[in-house]
Order: structure tokens, then C-alpha cells, then sequence
């Protein structure tokens, strides 16, 4: 996976006129940058939060996170590139954020949140590369400019600003499942976190009763026939790997409701 650095951000938002800091709306704070926003602000440059993905939880906590960031002082809008939802009010939060003439704003945001998919919804067809999981192909190489208005253009980053902060989002965004040396411990976390917000989650995603989060990977590795050859026992990691990816894809279900 190619993560932007530091450096190369703060000169990218230097030169743009707002940012867009896309977010997961199943966990927007925890897919949210202070490092991203601090430098903004050393900058003077307006930072408006793009909650992404917001098809995948209910309207009325997408509502919520809404309220919650206007009662900080915070711009935010709700999208779901995927559905094509929320692209006019967008377009309308952009037009209120230019300056006079061409303006141009930088998009930025952690792996899997839609940045590319964002860039497409804004543009009509595809024409930023997109993948369906960190570290597969799809990546953007290099600094692009899209025009997505008559006046309006957007910056799109090479890779991804480097995770910080919450864990377990670091490690699940920060590598593809097959890069992870020990993708057990990162997975049983996320099934931790998906009964503690959904009971139901992992029923739902996999029929299956199990709460330990190991003897879940166990069950799911033997139903799937996930075995190591040499032991017979199931193939734990690639369960791990499995529920992670499903994770990034929506199918195991949950999300975190604003404080």
C-alpha cells in the first residue's frame, strides 16, 4: 500500500483552498485525522468532514453524527459514494466553501473510507481508481487533479494518510489482510467491537452463535474448510483475513453511534 507522507500532505493543502476529509460513517471518529485538521488550520484552510458510506448504518445515527459535529463547530456532510447519495448537498457545501473564481480542494482520508469512490460520485463516471480493500490494486499513484465543477476542481492524493491513533483502525486500514503478520489478534478485536455494538452481528454475517472471538475464527475456518494440512486444525489466519475483509465490504455489520 502507498501512504502519502506527512510532508507531501502539508504541501498539497497548502496549495488547495479547503479540504475534504473523508470519513467511515459505521466510525467516524475513528476515522477521523487531528493531525489532518491541525495542519489545516496552521494553514488557514477550511475543513469540511465527508461521512462516507452512510447507506451502511440508520438514518437517524446518521442524523445524530450530524448534530453531534454541529454542536462542536464542525462542518460535515453525509454521502454514500456507492449509492450515489448526497452528492448535491456536497456540490451546494463546496460552492459555499470557494473563493471567488476556481477554487480547488484537497481530498484526503484514511484507506477504505471512499476517496476515489467519493471522486467519482462528485464526477459522474468513474475516473479515480478505486479497490475493495486496502492494499489491492486501485491505489492512486500520484497527485490528480479532477474537475468536478465549472469552477471547482479536486486534488486527489497519492495513497493514504498514515493511520493514527485508535488500534485497532490502524490496523486493519493501514495493511491489506494478506500483508498483516499476525492477522488473528486485529480480527478478534474487530469481532469484539461488532457484537459490542451489533449482538447480532456475527449471526448475521456467518450463522454463527459463538461470543469467543477465537472460537468464532475456529468455526468459521472449519465450515469454510479452512485447514492447515499438516495439523488438521483450522486455519485460524485465514478466517482472521476473511473477517477483516468482510468487514471493509460491510457484510459484518456494526457501528459506532456518536457520544
Amino acid at each position: 500500500m502507498q501512504l502519502a507522507d506527512w510532508r507531501s500532505l502539508a504541501r498539497i493543502i497548502k496549495r488547495s483552498d479547503g479540504i475534504l476529509e473523508v470519513l467511515d460513517a459505521r466510525d467516524p471518529l475513528g476515522t477521523r485525522s487531528p493531525r489532518v485538521e491541525e495542519m489545516a488550520r496552521a494553514f488557514n484552510k477550511k475543513v469540511l468532514l465527508v461521512i462516507n458510506k452512510s447507506d451502511l448504518i440508520p438514518r437517524s445515527v446518521a442524523r445524530a453524527w450530524l448534530e453531534y459535529f454541529s454542536s462542536h463547530n464542525v462542518s460535515a456532510v453525509l454521502i454514500s459514494s456507492l449509492k450515489g447519495y448526497g452528492k448535491g448537498v456536497l456540490k451546494a457545501e463546496l460552492k459555499k466553501m470557494s473563493q471567488a473564481g476556481v477554487s480547488t480542494f484537497c481530498v484526503v482520508g484514511y484507506p477504505k473510507t471512499g476517496k476515489s469512490s467519493l471522486i467519482n460520485m462528485l464526477k459522474g463516471y468513474k475516473s479515480a481508481p478505486v479497490s475493495k480493500v486496502p492494499g489491492s490494486w486501485g491505489y492512486t499513484k500520484s497527485y490528480t487533479i479532477y474537475r468536478v465543477a465549472s469552477d471547482i476542481y479536486i486534488i486527489d492524493t497519492p495513497g493514504t494518510i498514515p493511520v493514527e491513533g485508535d488500534e485497532l483502525e490502524s490496523v486493519i486500514r493501514g495493511k491489506s489482510p494478506e500483508e498483516l503478520y499476525d492477522p488473528v489478534k486485529p480480527a478478534m478485536f474487530l469481532l469484539e467491537r461488532a457484537m459490542k455494538y451489533n449482538p447480532n452481528s456475527v449471526v448475521e454475517a456467518y450463522g454463527i452463535v459463538e461470543r469467543d472471538p477465537y472460537k468464532i475464527l475456529e468455526e468459521l475456518a472449519a465450515k469454510r474448510m479452512w485447514i492447515y494440512k499438516s495439523t488438521h486444525e483450522p486455519n485460524v489466519e485465514e478466517a482472521a483475513r476473511a473477517v477483516i475483509r468482510d468487514y471493509h465490504r460491510g457484510k459484518l455489520w456494526f457501528f459506532v453511534p456518536p457520544p
